[in-house]
């Protein structure tokens, strides 16, 4: 169990912070969720502001002294930074490399020179898998949307017909497959096995990507027929370079951190003794941070040299990497000092009070929980980290399997129906030249259908396993 998990149980061991009922603190939930609604959407107020005084506002509500709820906050947010920081970084590194070496592009290239003019929306669901798994979502639109674009231009494609697959990629890999931020704070919040999870994931996340990429996308692009808008379409961004990496080495550097974590859990599985040698070093080799550290330092010769970067060249991408990312951590910490504050307020039990009179499954329970905050603050990884704090008593006696669907349940919550308040749905918007009315037809349609068919699938699982 990571450091991470043990502060966190250590946490939810505590007194409460108040003495509310459940139905005071019912409605200091609701109300915290509004003040963070009502800043990011009617304020246009900063996230990390949003949350930080939303989580205030929520011990308020709840009858909390300020010193505990503050408390319960800054403790929140340290742990949660402390369990993911570098690991974002890591991966920020990572992309940065990919972008600004060629190597995207020549995966991309590689790819559509190989595909037909029918198979070109599956081969954008392949592309945006592949590319997002060491991305961040962001990162993952801003680098494959130009490709899409292009793409649909030159092929004369209807452009839902190719974004729409690669969105559903790109979607996919960030709410169920880890090492992205709110599958890996949900592992440690469930104490659930990354590399179970990771596999269950992949598991779900390939049926699921199939019927909201290539097949919902004949339906989108029927309902909103575009073309690609010429402003958009940019210059891509390695043409300056006189050579890029290869398409093995790129493909390999991108799944090395993938393979580690997978070879990792199969020797925890097949050996199952923690005392073993092999199990030692694999337990190494396969935690994240050595993974996507490992994933880095190759990725610096196999990328990086391989497109000719010199040494002080590498050392400024890898510094350009890391400026963007301070909203993102800081992003992801408030959510976790907010979700500190649900469980020290006492929700939790709340949570738990409400689901026995209910007799709802405890995977259908994470998924509705984080389907109301993601609707509420339109983030995923805080309805990630937020439902999976909550929820967290819940798997203290699950199996190892169902403890990793539950993350995945939770993460499938975490993407439904994004709308107004998503810096996605804007991004997509804007780079797509669609109205609101048409982002929501597609685009938020779209993300609806990843959570519902995922949750079906996780469901499934879960009768089997």
């Amino acid at each position: 169990m990571t450091s991470l998990s043990v502060e966190m149980l250590a946490a939810d061991a505590v007194e409460p912070i108040t003495s509310a009922g459940n139905a005071q603190l019912g409605i200091a939930v609701l109300a915290g969720i509004a003040v963070i609604v009502l800043l990011i959407t009617k304020f246009k107020m900063h996230a990390f502001l949003a949350l930080t005084i939303g989580s205030l506002a929520l011990g308020s509500f709840a009858g909390a002294a300020p010193a505990k709820t503050i408390a319960s906050f800054t403790a929140g947010l340290g742990s949660t930074v402390a369990g993911v920081g570098v690991l974002i970084a890591l991966g920020a590194i990572l992309g940065k490399l990919l972008a600004d070496s060629g190597g995207a592009d020549q995966i991309v290239d590689t790819i559509l020179a190989k595909a037909s003019r029918r198979s070109m929306p599956w081969a954008m669901v392949l592309i945006a898998s592949i590319i997002g798994l060491p991305l961040f979502f962001e990162v993952g639109i801003v680098l494959l949307i130009p490709v899409v674009l292009l793409v649909a231009k030159r092929g004369n494609f209807s452009l839902m017909r190719i974004g729409i697959p690669a969105l559903a990629g790109l979607s996919v890999m960030h709410g169920l497959i880890p090492p992205h931020p709110g599958p890996l704070v949900a592992i440690d919040a469930l104490g659930a096995n990354l590399g179970v999870t990771l596999a269950l994931g992949v598991l779900v996340a390939i049926p699921t990507v199939i019927i909201a990429g290539p097949v919902f996308s004949r339906y989108a692009a029927r309902w909103v027929d575009i073309e690609a808008p010429e402003k958009m379409i940019p210059q891509r961004p390695s043409e300056d370079l006189d050579r890029r990496p290869g398409f093995g080495a790129t493909l390999a550097t991108i799944l090395l951190p993938v393979v580690l974590m997978l070879v990792k859990a199969l020797v925890d599985i097949v050996v199952d003794d923690p005392e073993q040698g092999l199990q030692k070093v694999t337990d190494v080799i396969g935690s994240p941070l050595i993974a996507l550290l490992a994933a880095v330092i190759v990725g610096m010769f196999t990328l990086g040299r391989a497109a000719g970067f010199s040494k002080g060249r590498l050392s400024t991408t890898v510094e350009k990497s890391l400026a963007p990312i301070a909203g993102v951590l800081l992003i992801v910490g408030a959510g976790g000092g907010f979700k500190q504050t649900l469980i020290d307020a006492g929700v939790g039990q709340m949570i738990l009070d409400f689901s026995e009179d209910w007799s709802i499954p405890a995977l259908l329970l994470g998924w509705l929980i984080a389907v109301a905050i993601r609707l509420a603050t339109g983030s995923a990884t805080v309805a990630t980290i937020s439902a999976a704090g909550l929820v967290a008593p819940l798997a203290a006696d699950m199996s190892t399997s169902h403890a990793a669907l539950l993350v995945l349940a939770v993460g499938a919550g975490s993407l439904f129906f994004s709308h107004v308040n998503d810096a996605g749905f804007w991004l997509v918007k804007e780079y797509f030249g669609m109205s609101v009315g048409q982002t929501v037809k597609t685009w938020s349609v779209m993300e609806t259908i990843i959570s519902v068919v995922s949750l079906a699938f996780i469901l499934l699982l879960s009768l089997v396993l």
